[in-house]
């Protein structure tokens, strides 16, 4: 670890870790191409960070769970947003040239005692990302996910072009929250959730350039393609606004949360 940044690499690819910045990757470059979004703003709205203990928006930024209502800055107004873990300093447990853990305490404002374990393994031709999330004493609902923000355009091709084929898409209130309905997939532009039972497989192509098969055992997906220059797509163990849903996973001691998500690249010709 050298000021703060973590490099894994392999032929031809090389991340960025940075374990003091949410434990998001700052970086990910294959065949000498970004294709991250690498500074922004606000913490949100840059890298590929983990989303833990729950994804999205936290409608009200609140929940009740066993007849506690929890309550959360709304750093999203009036929502919490993506949880608590990419504004959070993580500590690096392990790691060589290729691969690197870390874990990061769950505390105060969190009110169940628990731990978080996010590893990466790079290859020459992909990245593997892997999220644990474990209970130290009670039982507690939990969700995983990643906010990665691609680039529209790379420094050669034509412009990202993704496909994916959900099941169905979760219908969306004027709050920006699922409603619970699940609908027909409609055309964007989209800030929406989508059913990926079975996990998700979506190619995100930019001709000319690179071609990038993105893969995760996570059964909901939200796609976020409003801006101009970049889009998002965020493999998720539940929906938004979902720590109460009856698909939440309890998380229980011996009862890890994982998730994995795997991003492989080819080289596309002109």
């Amino acid at each position: 670890m050298i000021d703060g940044e973590v490099w894994l690499r392999s032929e031809g690819a090389e991340a960025r870790i940075l374990p003091d910045a949410g434990c998001r990757l700052g970086s990910l470059r294959a065949y000498g191409l970004e294709l991250l979004r690498t500074r922004g703003e606000r913490p949100e709205e840059w890298g590929s960070y983990p989303m833990v203990p729950w994804v999205g928006r936290m409608g009200g930024a609140r929940f009740e769970f066993a007849g506690a209502v929890h309550e959360f800055p709304a750093d999203a107004p009036p929502h919490a947003l993506h949880g608590l873990g990419y504004r959070a300093a993580w500590k690096q447990v392990a790691g060589d040239a290729g691969s690197a853990a870390f874990e990061l305490a769950l505390t105060d404002p969190w009110p169940f005692a628990g731990r978080v374990e996010q590893t990466f393994t790079i290859r020459p031709d992909g990245l593997t990302t892997v999220l644990r999330i474990e209970s130290e004493a009670q039982a507690f609902p939990a969700q995983a996910g990643w906010h990665p923000w691609f680039r529209r355009r790379l420094a050669v091709g034509e412009p990202l072009e993704l496909s994916f084929e959900p099941a169905w898409q979760e219908e969306r209130g004027p709050d920006y929250l699922p409603t619970g309905r699940r609908i027909p997939v409609v055309p964007g532009p989209r800030d929406d959730c989508y059913g990926t039972p079975g996990g998700l497989d979506a190619t995100l192509l930019w001709p000319g350039a690179l071609r990038l098969r993105m893969t995760s055992d996570c059964d909901y997906t939200v796609v976020y393609d409003m801006p101009v220059d970049h889009v998002c797509v965020e493999p998720e163990t539940g929906p938004p606004n979902g720590l109460t849903a009856p698909t939440t996973h309890l998380v229980r001691p011996g009862e890890p949360l994982i998730a994995t998500t795997t991003w492989t690249w080819a080289s596309v010709g002109a």
